[in-house]
């Protein structure tokens, strides 16, 4: 990708307010591509919030969670997002030199696919393997635990340079000993609820403060990170500072298992390893890939997503506790990137598709509860519903969830049953409107 290509694709302005006025990179284009502006750029706090959810599990039920949110202010998000460029560019051309185009596979800028297509990637080779062990691993809290001075000496590596650059080291050292300042204190600040209509009135403001507000009040509200370790998961550089992290990992890991015939395959914090059966013992092999991740900084192997398996004759068999003491072998079932592999076909992951109903029912239960009527007495109509869960909504403003089914259907060339948990959503959705609704009481 050039540069005007890169800049006409993200040059659109954010809607969110923040400490400095919306912008452009074509407003500050001159700005953010100098050396010597960036360098000495005095960057703003995120604004952070936490949003709390809940996950359904078909077995453990409805499931608490929360995510940390941090997003920058305008001008800093477009410095971001520039030198995440010019990182991603050199990235691209050191995987090749390394011989590890196709290992890591997340927030890439120029391979053209996307989780649907790895995940077959996956799939095909350990049907073509016949009988192979198969290893999935997840890294604990990934983007919290990146040590700092190691994610430095990866971006000397990749730059081949002893030291950062200015500007590079300025966007580096805003990164990783960022701050924030809670977006709950700035809504009380300007007198509004922490609710959605307070963060919508926020939001129309040119600014969340005026400049003599916040040098007024930073030093009472800005919490700086003042850990060796952790970047903000989200901003536009992370992604790409999170690959050049495990620069070095990869090809190490990749040269190990490529001399063993095996497959290396790592997005983001989810990797995957596959092993032909005949390449001496697994278990040594095993060892060895644990054994390594524990000499990088930052890197921590979740033990309870750690899955071993065994592929043999369309067969996929959980065998965990064959190579490791006191852990109980898991479903017969491969779980990776969304997908799911029995050994025989393909499936989108029963989570997913647990996630996809929950979402759906709860949204038409609400319709159904309230009779199709506002508080105001207005008929409430389905025309949202059928376009963020259904067939109708699929061609529209970047389709949802059934658009997704359709690709992946295309990918796997129609030969998975990969819609089969979707085919009959329309039927499921009226089913749902239809129920009777609620009695309340005053």
């Amino acid at each position: 990708m050039t540069v005007e290509e890169w800049k006409l694709k993200y040059n659109k302005s954010k809607p969110y307010s923040h400490f400095d006025k919306r912008v452009s990179i074509s407003n500050v284009w001159s700005y953010i591509s100098d050396p010597k502006k960036v360098s000495q750029h005095g960057f703003y706090p995120f604004i952070h919030y936490t949003i709390n959810f809940n996950k359904y599990n078909k077995e453990a039920g409805i499931i608490q969670k929360k995510r940390e949110i941090y997003y920058a202010s305008h001008i800093d998000r477009c410095i971001y997002q520039y030198y995440a460029f010019l990182l991603n560019e050199a990235y691209n051309k050191r995987v090749i030199k390394d011989n590890i185009n196709d290992v890591s596979v997340a927030y890439r800028n120029n391979l053209g696919k996307s989780n649907i297509d790895f995940s077959k990637s996956a799939f095909d080779f350990i049907r073509k393997s016949c009988s192979c062990y198969i290893m999935v691993g997840d890294f604990t809290n990934f983007f919290d635990k990146l040590d700092h001075k190691y994610l430095k000496k990866q971006i000397c590596s990749l730059l081949e340079m002893h030291s950062l650059p200015d500007d590079h080291y300025a966007v580096f050292k805003n990164i990783t000993h960022y701050s924030s300042w809670n977006l709950a204190d700035l809504l009380e600040i300007n007198g509004l609820q922490n609710d959605k209509h307070g963060r919508h009135e926020l939001n129309s403001l040119p600014t969340v403060l005026s400049l003599k507000q916040f040098n007024k009040l930073k030093n009472l509200y800005i919490h700086p990170n003042t850990n060796k370790y952790g970047i903000p998961q989200g901003s536009p550089i992370s992604a790409v500072l999170a690959n050049i992290y495990m620069l070095e990992a990869d090809k190490t890991i990749n040269d190990y298992v490529r001399q063993l015939n095996g497959l290396y395959m790592r997005y983001s914090d989810d990797f995957i390893v596959i092993l032909p059966v005949g390449q001496s013992d697994f278990h040594i092999h095993y060892e060895w890939i644990k054994n390594f991740l524990s000499t990088i900084d930052g890197v921590v192997l979740s033990p309870e997503k750690t899955q071993l398996y065994l592929y043999n004759h369309n067969s996929i068999l959980s065998c965990n506790s064959t190579f490791e003491t006191n852990v109980s072998n898991g479903k017969n079932m491969l779980n990776f990137l969304g997908f799911s592999f029995n050994g025989k076909e393909v499936t989108i992951r029963d989570k997913t598709i647990s996630k996809y109903y929950y979402r759906l029912y709860r949204k038409a239960k609400t319709i159904s509860n309230d009779a199709f009527m506002t508080p105001k007495g207005n008929r409430i109509s389905c025309k949202n519903l059928y376009d963020q869960y259904s067939i109708k909504g699929a061609t529209k403003n970047g389709g949802n969830f059934i658009s997704y089914v359709y690709r992946a259907n295309k990918a796997y060339n129609g030969t998975e049953p990969i819609d089969r948990s979707t085919k009959n959503h329309m039927f499921k959705i009226r089913k749902a409107l239809n129920k009777p609704p609620k009695k309340k009481f005053e």
